[in-house]
């Protein structure tokens, strides 16, 4: 009789998926991250076959051929094309767990402002994908768990997660969300935004992978103005419609990503405006924490100390800060209940 794997355990077969709108995540319990793919797919133009999933189908983002199609199945954190997402999903998990593989438990992270119709939009496409079942947990409890914050206290703490689709800006008490606001200014908008300023500036054209490789490079929101390193940019000419090359400074992106970090900025100070005075407090002595790849843009901690008062750091691993999250609270599945997670309904509920 052969010996059980470690792998093979009670919880083997429960798998925790951080499914954003930039990217996914797995993990599994024992085993850390299996998986960390782009949310992408290349899907046949006629027949909406997806073909490539994750890295091999970013690469064709701006440049499919007419018989293929480049998509992006979420939007702002939601699902926006079910079927193309259910596919995606699929993919990933043959790719973290190849060959047979009993139907797993799949914990999967949403925005916390979340409506109830797109939480069963995840869940029937976790199901679809091959689940056996699925259990829903709030964005910002996870990133505050994976950045070793005990949120089981009465202490306050606020979180700030910025992902490519959405801020999940929130306080957290007691293990819930007391307090949270759900921010479309996040890492695609501000891509968006530096393709506007190098558009109007420049009358250049260039696309959101040029964008983002942009803002990684020398992307600021504040800084001193001696540190103002450049980078040759490349795109199309909107006059001659021929490719041109400009150079770009760090202090220009931090001009075109100003609207967008004013409105993440007034978003935090709206959360902590809500938020109980005795939260308040505890938010105000334990600091800010940013979790996402969006709090690795430079400055944006520093803006954010600045305008609201309150000491604010990054996370230490700020990128697998939710799926660390996730696979602290897989062996405590049968404790949850599996489905939608009603948040609307629970806060209608609070006094």
């Amino acid at each position: 009789m052969r010996k059980r794997s470690q792998a093979a355990g009670p919880f083997a077969r429960d798998i925790a998926v951080d499914l954003g709108t930039s990217s996914v995540v797995m993990v599994m319990r024992g085993r850390g991250i299996l998986l960390h793919e782009p949310s992408v797919v290349a899907a046949d133009r006629q027949t909406g076959k997806v073909l490539q999933a994750g890295s091999a189908a970013r690469e064709t983002l701006g440049r499919t051929p007419g018989e293929l199609i480049a998509i992006r199945p979420l939007r702002e954190g939601v699902i926006s094309d079910y079927t193309t997402a259910q596919a995606m999903l699929e993919c990933f998990l043959k790719q973290a767990v190849p060959g047979r593989m009993t139907k797993p438990r799949l914990l999967i992270c949403v925005p916390s402002g979340i409506s109830e119709v797109e939480e069963r939009a995840v869940v029937d496409a976790g199901l679809q994908a091959g689940a056996r079942r699925v259990y829903l947990m709030e964005e910002p409890l996870a990133a505050a768990l994976g950045a070793g914050v005990d949120i089981s206290q009465p202490e306050g703490h606020m979180v700030v997660d910025i992902g490519g689709g959405t801020t999940d800006v929130a306080v957290i008490a007691l293990d819930g969300v007391v307090t949270s606001a759900c921010l479309t200014a996040a890492g695609d908008q501000f891509d968006e935004a530096l393709i506007r300023h190098i558009r109007q500036e420049h009358g250049l054209l260039i696309g959101l992978r040029t964008a983002e490789e942009v803002k990684k490079a020398i992307g600021r929101v504040a800084g001193p103005e001696e540190d103002n390193p450049t980078l040759a940019v490349k795109g199309r000419c909107l006059e001659t419609g021929l490719p041109r090359q400009i150079t770009l400074s760090a202090q220009e992106t931090a001009t075109a990503f100003a609207p967008v970090a004013e409105q993440l900025c007034a978003g935090v100070e709206a959360v902590l405006e809500r938020t109980p005075p005795e939260l308040a407090a505890d938010v105000s002595a334990g600091g800010i924490l940013l979790t996402g790849g969006g709090s690795l843009l430079l400055g944006l901690d520093q803006m954010l100390a600045e305008r609201t008062g309150i000491p604010t750091q990054v996370a230490e691993d700020p990128l697998a800060c939710v799926a660390l999250g996730l696979e602290l609270c897989l062996p405590y599945l049968a404790r949850r209940q599996d489905g939608v997670l009603g948040l609307a309904r629970r806060r209608q509920l609070r006094p």
